[in-house]
């Protein structure tokens, strides 16, 4: 199975998706506050969760405008680095 955004969305709005939601927001800010970017492994490890919720996580920041994306498609999603829009 391949990972959709489109199927993944709908579950952020859930209890449980705005609990990993919410979870993985914070530690985000965490990490751009004391380094400016995070690798998206980094922040996700120890977070309950498909890798799917965590991407869709990931993709909704993306989508809200609250994080940017500085890899390229090319690089495996864990490794990919973000930052805050600029």
């Amino acid at each position: 199975m391949l990972y959709n955004y489109t199927v993944e969305k709908p579950r952020i709005f859930t209890e449980e998706g705005q609990v990993i939601f919410l979870k993985i927001r914070d530690r985000i800010n965490e990490f751009i506050k004391t380094s400016g970017a995070f690798r998206a492994d980094k922040v996700l490890s120890n977070i309950t969760g498909t890798s799917f919720q965590h991407r869709a996580c990931l993709d909704r920041m993306i989508e809200l405008g609250e994080i940017v994306c500085l890899s390229s498609d090319e690089i495996w999603g864990q490794y990919k680095v973000y930052t805050k829009e600029v």
